[in-house]
């Protein structure tokens, strides 16, 4: 893929772009909770302002994205991000910064990256032929997941160094150097014709029609959607348990996640062959139950202390890492196949809103259940409620297809 000119640029921003978002990952939860001191509903808010987006304006992004060019449209989101991420730095020097500021940051970046990802997703198959689409996947999420294998770990040795909001200014760059990357692109995309275009609330029907009807994507979206509310009840309290009750370094918690890595790298690498070994509906399926079932190591790593506890949590990371870049490089390749490119932005858009929506609802409670019942009993709730999750794919038709192919929108509609 990388012989592919306009490939290979797209993969350069997105690599930059990755690898900054990897040092601010840690860098993040290290100012909220070190820092700045948050509590554990103060961590919900957190987490729920960075998804927020998907909630309220996720369903009209898909309609602006499929009006306008994709390209632009990442270009804008990178400035935006860079001008946002840039800000906390900024804040921090002149001794002003605050939770309420990150809060406010999270917002904005949320809306940047919901345009971002939408027309992102929308933007493969503009760029290469059906058959060009999952390698394509396959080989920008094998960066990532080397971005994700590194980051961390430098990231937790610089936070040894400099501060956490310094490393913050990486994250910031990274976003300005995609931006660039992505404009040297030469691509043959034109905005839809305005005569085309009809009342906002019919497009939007549409993209939710097409993903209502497609019965393997509404299984697809069920599933990702029970996923990622329960995930989300679970790890939005995981820094607040390394870092605060167990009293992890940064340096520590750092190489959790880059050990966490070697499964995404090792999933984003061998997903096509699972493909060709099993088929997509069982790589899904498989994914989705096996990612639940490493979930709930975590809190029984909690009985534990020392090397047997790291060991257990960095197993639970490895195992899920590795099945949820299984399960979204498959579904997602199967689904920019089987929609209509006319209607790429509002199908995506319209999972976005229902996969991601519940992302700030689960966030606030996670909070609400951190502060009443506790950490580990409402990372029970999480872990237990990601294994349910993957029942609305094990028990579907889709659990048994070998390629979900773009014949499945004839037969279907």
């Amino acid at each position: 893929m990388l012989k592919i000119a306009d490939f290979r640029k797209l993969w350069i921003g997105q690599s930059i772009s990755v690898f900054g978002t990897q040092i601010v990952g840690l860098a993040y939860p290290v100012l909220a909770v070190l820092l700045l001191g948050a509590t554990e509903f103060e961590m919900g808010i957190l987490n729920a302002a960075d998804n927020a987006a998907f909630l309220f304006f996720g369903l009209f992004a898909g309609v602006w994205v499929d009006r306008w060019r994709k390209r632009d449209v990442m270009i804008i989101g990178d400035i935006v991000r860079f001008i946002a991420v840039l800000s906390i730095p900024i804040l921090w020097y002149i001794d002003v910064l605050e939770v309420w500021h990150l809060i406010a940051i999270g917002f904005i970046m949320g809306i940047a990256s919901l345009f971002f990802d939408v027309a992102y997703q929308s933007y493969i198959p503009i760029l290469f032929p059906e058959d060009k689409i999952a390698p394509a996947n396959s080989a920008l999420e094998t960066t990532n997941q080397l971005a994700h294998l590194g980051g961390p770990s430098i990231a937790g040795f610089l936070l040894t160094i400099f501060k956490a909001p310094l490393l913050i200014l990486i994250d910031a760059f990274s976003f300005l150097g995609s931006a660039l990357a992505l404009s040297l692109i030469k691509d043959e995309e034109t905005p839809k014709p305005k005569a085309e275009r009809r009342a906002v609330k019919i497009e939007i029907l549409e993209g939710l029609r097409f993903v209502w009807q497609q019965k393997y994507i509404r299984s697809i979206s069920f599933t990702t959607a029970t996923s990622n509310f329960f995930s989300t009840l679970a790890f939005t309290l995981i820094p607040l348990l390394y870092l605060r009750d167990l009293e992890m370094s940064p340096a520590t918690f750092g190489i959790l996640g880059s050990l966490s890595a070697i499964g995404g790298l090792v999933g984003a690498m061998s997903t096509t062959k699972l493909i060709k070994w099993f088929g997509e509906g069982p790589v899904i399926a498989g994914s989705a139950l096996t990612s639940g079932l490493s979930a709930c190591l975590i809190p029984v790593a909690i009985n534990f202390s020392g090397i047997t506890q790291i060991t257990l949590l960095a197993f639970s990371g490895i195992i899920t890492t590795f099945t949820i870049l299984s399960y979204n490089i498959t579904q997602v390749s199967a689904r920019q196949r089987i929609c209509p490119q006319e209607l790429l932005g509002r199908m995506n858009a319209s999972i976005r809103f229902f996969v991601w929506g519940v992302m700030p609802i689960a966030a606030i409670l996670s909070g609400l259940l951190g502060e009443t019942l506790g950490i580990i009993p409402t990372i029970w709730i999480g872990s237990i409620g990601v294994v349910f999750a993957a029942t609305f794919v094990l028990f579907s038709p889709l659990s048994r297809e070998k390629y979900l192919t773009s014949q499945i929108k004839i037969s279907e509609n």
